[in-house]
């Protein structure tokens, strides 16, 4: 079985620090360290290489965050994304030289967190498998689609999820957001695609942004349906069509 994604997280703030490093251990990752110093960082990385550091540019000591991101590049090629408060111009203009994978600006959700780090480890898997010559589309990402389950890239891992489970299917730009019973999951295809691979027999794409499961529809209304307790946009064109069809399930 692949190992997790190991994340360093450098901030200053032991409370947010906390609170950062329950919700990556919660999304399955692997926290290798909790640290307020940039000196620090540099130190722990020579010990442990992670695959991501969760970088908050104002820290204690000398260095800030950009420094040190700077300096652990001399040696490492670490995908870095940044935490702050202070996105003024200055400070965006000299992280932006080093590359970073993201920046996430406090206070920040959950969901905020969650999506600048798996849109970072499809990055490196990009990456690797552009460095292997493989199909990213083929190799790397595709979903297999069945009549009953899903299987979807999470975590380095395969991840089943019955269609049954599923609740509604979001479009992220050219990503998808599967909402399912017990979590949410990030499908590096268009929801063009998915809705051209999923069994029609209980999905319905009611929206251009939204596919829904048509069994666990809990109320329509005019312009939208909703969902476990989530309101969800409905075109008036399909509000038709979705009667219709749930008259058949």
């Amino acid at each position: 079985m692949a190992q997790p994604v190991k994340i360093l997280i450098v901030e200053d703030e032991m409370v947010i620090a906390a609170n950062i490093s329950l919700q990556l251990s919660d999304l399955g990752y692997e926290v290798t360290g909790i640290l307020p110093r940039g000196e620090e960082a540099l130190i722990q990385i020579q010990e442990e290489m992670p695959d991501i550091v969760l970088m908050d540019i104002q820290l204690k000591g000398e260095l800030d965050g950009i420094e040190t991101a700077h300096l652990m590049q001399v040696e490492h090629n670490i995908p870095v994304i940044y935490l702050t408060a202070n996105a003024d111009d200055a400070h965006f203009n000299r992280a932006k030289e080093t590359h970073p994978y993201g920046f996430i600006s406090k206070p920040f959700k959950k969901l905020d967190l969650q999506r600048a780090i798996e849109l970072t480890v499809e990055r490196i898997n990009h990456k690797k498998a552009s460095e292997n010559g493989v199909s990213l589309e083929k190799k790397q990402h595709d979903p297999f689609i069945l009549s009953d389950r899903i299987f979807v890239r999470h975590q380095e891992r395969m991840v089943k999820i019955d269609t049954k489970d599923i609740y509604y299917i979001e479009a992220d730009r050219n990503y998808c957001r599967i909402f399912s019973k017990t979590r949410e999951y990030l499908l590096v295809m268009p929801l063009k695609d998915v809705d051209e691979k999923l069994p029609a027999k209980h999905f319905l794409r009611i929206h251009r942004s939204y596919i829904i499961n048509l069994t666990c529809v809990d109320e329509i209304a005019g312009t939208h349906v909703v969902i476990s307790k989530k309101a969800i946009p409905m075109s008036k064109v399909m509000r038709t069509e979705l009667l219709k069809r749930l008259q058949t399930i």
